[in-house]
């Protein structure tokens, strides 16, 4: 539970992780795993979820002095803000389903803000047991393990020991994010590794937002007394804007298109109707799927809009 600090705080900067936060407030985790409520100092000193940072105490709550030096930051941009995830992630596990029918224009988004931080990700495919729905999710996802991406096949509600097992290993000794759509079972795979989760959320709403039960945007939970393994469980989200990379950047983030982009007769082809292009070639030869060429030509047009 977060605590208030007293009237004998230590004016001394003590070091610490960004566990959760909800708005300006957030909760920092000491060494020894305590936890305090903090705010930022100012309006340029925002920490996120997965922050090193360096705070101090005053005579009611701390005061984040210093966000120190990230690894990375995982987030997305639109139009209007930009909303940040988390940060010094190992890798983000994006959780799709079977049903409700998953959008591979999602899917595409959030690959690409990973590939543009250098972080990992891996797809999980959710409600094995569906049957013919999961066969055909499946498929769906075949151009993704085509291009090496690790794509896990999960049925949480009623999770065996091989699922166990996987999940396990794939997360032991790591920071991931846990991310998508509402309906892909988030919440059962958070419950499903951290036992008591539901109680810490509603430990840190109360803490975060004087007793309103809140859901928190990002939560950060240990999945050993270690504190060696850490799932952060993220908010859903309806858009994924990528707002933040440049159009011709684009095409380096999406391996399909990349794997053929050196095969240009032009330097500087956007690959959407240049003579001599590459990855024309390949999609029209049938190598790079139909439906990523469409999202690359769709996420092309939406970052060449002017920027205000």
């Amino acid at each position: 539970m977060a605590k208030q600090r007293g009237t004998t705080a230590d004016a001394t900067l003590q070091s610490g992780l960004v566990v959760a936060s909800h708005g300006r407030h957030c909760i920092v985790e000491t060494p020894d795993g305590e936890r305090v409520i903090c705010h930022p100092r100012g309006k340029k000193s925002h920490a996120v979820v997965g922050d090193r940072v360096q705070w101090l105490a005053s005579q009611d709550e701390g005061t984040i002095e210093k966000v120190l030096p990230r690894s990375n930051l995982f987030y997305r941009q639109d139009e209007i803000r930009t909303k940040s995830f988390a940060a010094n992630l190992d890798q983000v596990l994006i959780l799709i389903a079977a049903e409700p029918e998953f959008s591979e224009s999602q899917l595409a988004r959030a690959l690409i803000a990973a590939a543009a931080e250098r972080i990992t990700p891996v797809i999980a495919l959710n409600k094995r047991d569906l049957g013919a729905a999961f066969a055909r999710a499946w498929e769906r996802l075949a151009p993704y393990r085509r291009m090496d991406y690790q794509v896990l096949p999960l049925a949480l509600t009623s999770a065996d020991a091989g699922d166990r097992e996987a999940l396990t290993q794939l997360l032991g000794g790591k920071t991931t994010l846990v991310l998508g759509p509402s309906g892909a079972g988030k919440s059962t795979l958070i419950n499903l590794l951290v036992p008591g989760a539901a109680a810490q959320t509603g430990e840190i709403s109360q803490a975060l937002n004087s007793g309103k039960h809140t859901t928190t945007s990002t939560t950060w939970y240990w999945m050993d007394k270690a504190r060696r393994t850490a799932l952060i469980d993220s908010p859903g989200f309806q858009e994924f804007g990528l707002r933040h990379i440049e159009p011709m950047q684009l095409a380096h983030l999406m391996p399909d298109i990349a794997a053929h982009a050196a095969d240009c007769k032009f330097y500087n082809c956007t690959h959407l109707h240049e003579p001599g292009c590459g990855v024309i070639a390949h999609v029209e030869a049938g190598g790079i799927s139909a439906s990523r060429y469409r999202i690359y030509g769709e996420l092309f047009d939406e970052l060449s809009q002017t920027r205000y």
